[in-house]
């Protein structure tokens, strides 16, 4: 049963991000149930979840075998929990596993890696579901400020201090273009007439 995570914004400050934390985590329930309840998984399904924080695709689809892979330490992760860089190297083998999942990560992967985050991505999956804020979306997702993701790093440094995000990170947001020269396809999350995100989906593959 999917349920919604509350701390969408649990390492952000002041009263923006306290109201929309719930707000984020209805949606991104929204969104699960759209694109990745559309894949119909078997329990036992080999997952990885790259960029896994504390609980991660496991607060959504418990009946998974998901393996958690992070930069930091993640002591209370709640399952099998490998502390890796996936744009260096990622320790398991080729096709491991049935599906890679990466959810809000690959915009914190700097310009010139991304290439070989992606690469890594597909090769231990035979499948992947990405996700990334849009850029063409007006608030900036992380610091919750508008417009913050079009300016130079240079002044949106200064803007961030005033933002949710705790401390300053150079985060660039993907255009669709983008996202589907690293994974394929992908398909727009929307709030009316706005792209807030977009999604790459292929499903497992045969090995």
């Amino acid at each position: 049963m999917v349920s919604a995570s509350t701390d969408v914004y649990g390492t952000a400050r002041g009263p923006i991000a306290r109201l929309a934390s719930p707000l984020a985590a209805r949606a991104r329930v929204r969104r699960h149930r759209r694109f990745f309840g559309g894949l119909q998984l078997p329990v036992g399904t080999r997952v990885l979840d790259v960029g896994c924080g504390s609980i991660g695709l496991r607060a959504l689809e418990p009946d998974l075998d998901i393996t958690g892979v992070d930069l930091i330490e993640r002591p209370d992760y709640p399952g099998p929990f490998v502390r890796a860089d996936a744009a260096a190297s990622l320790p398991f083998a080729d096709g491991e596993f049935d599906l890679v999942y990466c959810s809000s990560v690959i915009e914190h992967v700097s310009r010139d890696r991304r290439a070989a985050f992606a690469q890594e991505l597909r090769r231990v999956g035979r499948g992947w579901f990405v996700q990334t804020p849009a850029f063409s979306f007006p608030i900036e997702p992380h610091s919750l400020l508008p417009f913050a993701h079009w300016l130079p790093p240079r002044l949106r440094r200064i803007y961030w201090r005033l933002g949710a995000a705790r401390g300053w990170e150079d985060i660039r947001l993907l255009r669709r273009g983008e996202l589907e020269a690293l994974f394929g396809p992908a398909l727009p999350e929307r709030i009316g007439p706005l792209v807030k995100s977009w999604v790459s989906v292929r499903p497992s593959s045969t090995p």
